[in-house]
């Protein structure tokens, strides 16, 4: 009868007339990690870190050699100067108060023994999970003299009358809106690792509240505050759809409008002159990376004791209005603009009141099934984001399995690939495009095949773009997972196919899925990065939407965007299934 492997002392398992096949076996097997792990190193840096280092050779080079010039010249136009100033003033106006509002959220839900917690994360989060683009055509309806819901109630502007949002403070608040809960989730996070000693003490010190707030919470946040503020503020620097449909009607161009408006008018000839606004637009988000990475470093407390349950303190007589104010935020946020929304998905021409007489679903007959161009564009944002969702998957069980490797060299080659991955996620979508059109615009050399206006440029543009997203997920169950697992398949003779196939994969799919999710659920809406890659023929949902607006086609842009909320409270909801199966915090709204 033969004995299990696990019960077979380790040094019988290599017995003297095996030696030689044992020794093939094992470089067999290290070949195949090696070649594995090269294969990653070299894709990621394909997607990753050619296309960046081309958009900065053209941009910073020239015949070879480093030359500023174009770069300096750039900087003296005065649209461009324009333009980088507006930037620079809305992300930092509104990444501030991104950072205040979702603070204060986080404080209030997280601190304090407010009901129902979980449903009003949910609700708080929704909004970041919309695609910028559709947040701004609901507030476009909801506050503009056509609003159905305005003239309901009979406050609606006079008709002929600016739109309140037109303007650069109408830019700054819905870029606020959109990136409070990036905020909101890295404080709660922050929150919830506190060790629970630190209040303990302070309270049985006999501080209150508010003294408790200021000079221990604070303090204690103060690098997560500083990587909100500075995750909202590259957010807003490189967010397209709120600086295009706000900022163009307000005369208030942004770096990366100017650089959709330049190439829109003029097509790739402008190629190299859009590179050097590309450039600078990528060096403004990496140098705020920068400045956020040695501050948090600087501002860092070391914290004696392990997280705890976060405090729940009883609000008292308090509780009540807090609670009414906090769900009258969350309506007017919410309710207000998608009300408008489906208001005007549900009537003929922009501007009628909704009544019986006026109802009608031939908007939504229309994008679902008469549209060529809609039924292409859902074809297609369907397709490519599941692809992308599936490779990065992929992609993150063997780049995960690496970065957590106990081999040195393996985690530092992993860790390139990922570094590349992360970079390419920092910086901003159109940065991204114009990198991608640059070293794809050319066919691909032996194949000879050009990728440029093809479907597939835009999903290798998601691939690398979205990496990051899936990576995160992942590692996080590597590092959850006991290694000896793999001590224990190597000694039974398990190869390195085998052991993923068979022990990892099965281990880290929940996570996997998960990450796959929220790449599918970012790539399926966005328009950032397909703005400059798509062509008639490969339209996604995100730039379809877009151009509906943009033509004066409201109606069927709203019934168009009124589809796409309810796919992404599907999607939202479906991935609460996972949260028993997936690490802690894999799943935004349930950590």
């Amino acid at each position: 009868m033969c004995q299990p492997w696990f019960l077979v002392p380790r040094n019988a398992l290599i017995t003297p007339t095996t030696h030689a096949s044992d020794r093939r076996f094992m470089t067999a097997i290290f070949r195949t990690e090696r070649l594995t792990l090269v294969f990653l190193v070299l894709a990621i840096t394909a997607i990753c870190g050619l296309p960046l280092l081309l958009l900065f050779k053209i941009g910073l080079t020239a015949e070879g050699n480093l030359n500023i010039a174009p770069l300096l010249e750039a900087l003296q136009s005065r649209s461009v100067l324009r333009a980088l100033w507006h930037s620079l003033e809305s992300s930092a106006l509104s990444a501030l108060f991104a950072t205040i509002l979702g603070t204060a959220l986080a404080l209030v839900i997280g601190l304090t023994n407010v009901r129902a917690k979980g449903l009003l994360v949910f609700l708080i989060l929704l909004p970041m999970m919309i695609p910028p683009h559709v947040t701004a055509i609901a507030w476009i309806q909801a506050l503009g003299p056509a609003s159905p819901v305005l003239r309901w109630l009979s406050i609606a502007p006079e008709l002929g009358s600016d739109h309140p949002l037109y303007s650069r403070e109408g830019l700054v608040l819905l870029l606020t809106l959109q990136h409070s809960p990036l905020v909101f989730l890295l404080v709660r996070a922050a929150l919830r690792s506190f060790p629970r000693e630190l209040s303990d003490a302070a309270r049985v010190s006999g501080s209150g509240a508010t003294r408790m707030l200021i000079k221990i919470t604070l303090p204690l946040l103060s690098p997560a505050l500083m990587a909100g503020f500075a995750l909202a503020f590259v957010a807003a620097l490189g967010n397209f759809g709120i600086n295009a449909l706000i900022g163009i009607p307000a005369r208030y161009t942004t770096l990366p409008v100017l650089v959709w408006r330049r190439l829109a008018s003029f097509g790739p000839d402008v190629l190299p002159n859009v590179a050097i606004i590309s450039v600078i637009l990528a060096l403004v988000a990496l140098v705020a990376i920068v400045i956020q990475t040695v501050l948090q470093k600087r501002m860092r407390s070391a914290l004696v004791g392990l997280p705890q349950a976060p405090l729940d303190i009883a609000l008292g007589k308090h509780r009540l209005p807090v609670e009414a104010i906090l769900w009258l935020f969350v309506a007017s946020v919410l309710l207000l603009p998608a009300a408008s929304l489906l208001a005007t998905s549900l009537v003929k021409t922009y501007g009628l009141d909704l009544s019986l007489e006026t109802l009608t679903l031939s908007n939504f007959a229309e994008v679902l099934w008469r549209q060529s161009v809609t039924l292409r564009a859902f074809a297609n944002s369907t397709g490519i984001a599941t692809l992308a969702a599936l490779v990065i998957a992929g992609l993150s069980i063997l780049l995960g399995y690496f970065l957590v490797s106990r081999k040195a060299g393996q985690r530092l080659l992993a860790g390139i690939a990922g570094s590349q991955a992360e970079i390419a996620f920092a910086v901003p979508g159109l940065v991204m495009s114009i990198a991608f059109i640059l070293a794809f615009i050319k066919p691909l050399p032996i194949i000879n095949i050009s990728l440029y206006g093809t479907l597939w440029i835009i999903l290798i543009a998601y691939v690398s773009c979205f990496v990051a997203v899936g990576l995160k997920p992942v590692v996080a169950a590597f590092l959850q997972m006991d290694m000896s697992l793999e001590d224990a398949a190597r000694v039974s003779g398990a190869g390195f196919g085998r052991r993923i196939r068979k022990i990892f994969a099965p281990l880290v799919a929940p996570a996997a899925a998960s990450g796959g999710i929220l790449v599918f659920l970012t790539a399926y809406n966005e328009v950032t990065v397909s703005a400059l890659l798509w062509s008639t023929g490969n339209e996604t949902i995100g730039t379809t939407i877009f151009n509906y607006e943009d033509g004066g086609y409201t109606t069927l842009a709203a019934a168009m965007s009124v589809v796409v909320v309810l796919a992404t409270i599907v999607i939202m909801v479906a991935m609460n299934a996972l949260t028993k199966k997936v690490p802690a915090g894999t799943i935004p709204w349930r950590s």
